[in-house]
């Protein structure tokens, strides 16, 4: 699997996964859509993203949250 659209650069964001070198950071579009936000609503409210940045970004969280287990408690 390729992320053409994901970068890591040490001096943006913390190092942080963002879209395409920009200061949108994956974790901030997979918050929103956790928030109930759409993406429409992510593309209007960042008109320079596009439809594939959002998507991608979905994909790579779904792709890290794979690449190791994590004991979580269980209540």
């Amino acid at each position: 699997m390729t992320f053409d659209r994901i970068t890591r650069t040490p001096g943006l964001m913390g190092g942080k996964a963002c879209i395409r070198g920009m200061r949108v950071t994956v974790g901030m579009i997979v918050g929103q859509i956790g928030d109930g936000v759409s993406i429409e609503e992510i593309l209007e409210a960042y008109p320079y993203l596009e439809r594939e940045d959002v998507l991608q970004a979905l994909r790579y969280a779904a792709w890290r949250t794979e690449d190791r287990e994590i004991d979580l408690e269980i209540a």
